[in-house]
């Protein structure tokens, strides 16, 4: 798999059609605590781009430009994560969304496992290795093993994406879904706000 390291921001000029696969690595789950890393992004042709922070530089203004663009659709596997670290590092609330673990959670009732893993398994008969996700992604030089991890993240999520519809469709729940991705990005602003723990919206 073709995979382009960026240092800072993404080069002028990509091209990523209507919809671009987006996943980053965090120095752990806690975004006022644990530092963005690296952004990854894919344009569903088989090539990731990864864009790696260095010494708490996140100007980047390329990849800023493209999270705000209202014109394409940033699909994520748990958006509300990958949004709210977005936020939080990048300044930039990206929209729209779409959530491939929120589609799977909707139409695959028949199973509790919504992992990327266990959905590129069993939509499309892919396997990933999860080896290096707890490995430091803050380490200034990246091994060719965290590379190839951080790529399949986000290699997989537009034919994911489709097939979810598929089934979205087929069971009547394509409008339920499109409401949810609406409000992740709200969603994530209040985790941010620290409305996670206690949870606003449980009991």
């Amino acid at each position: 798999m073709p995979i382009d390291l960026h240092d800072g921001d993404l080069p002028d000029g990509l091209s990523w059609g209507g919809a671009v696969a987006i996943d980053t690595e965090t120095m752990g789950l806690n975004p006022h605590r644990d530092r963005l890393c690296l952004v990854q992004l894919s344009a569903g042709d088989g090539t990731c781009h990864i864009v790696q922070f260095r010494d708490g530089d996140y100007r980047a203004p390329h990849l800023k430009r493209l999270l705000a663009d209202p014109d394409i659709v940033k699909l994520f596997h748990f958006a509300r994560f990958d949004l709210a670290v977005i936020k939080a590092y990048l300044g930039v609330l990206a929209e729209p969304v779409y959530c491939t673990k929120i589609a799977s959670r909707l139409v695959r009732t028949f199973t509790d496992r919504h992992g990327l893993k266990d959905l590129c398994k069993d939509l499309l008969g892919i396997e990933l290795s999860k080896q290096q996700q707890m490995s430091d992604w803050g380490a200034p030089d990246l091994t060719p093993e965290q590379l190839k991890y951080a790529a399949a993240d986000v290699l997989h999520l537009h034919a994911l994406r489709d097939r979810l519809e598929s089934l979205l469709a087929r069971e009547g729940r394509l409008a339920l879904a499109e409401g949810c991705f609406r409000f992740l990005p709200t969603r994530a602003l209040l985790d941010l706000g620290g409305w996670n723990d206690p949870d606003i919206l449980s009991h």
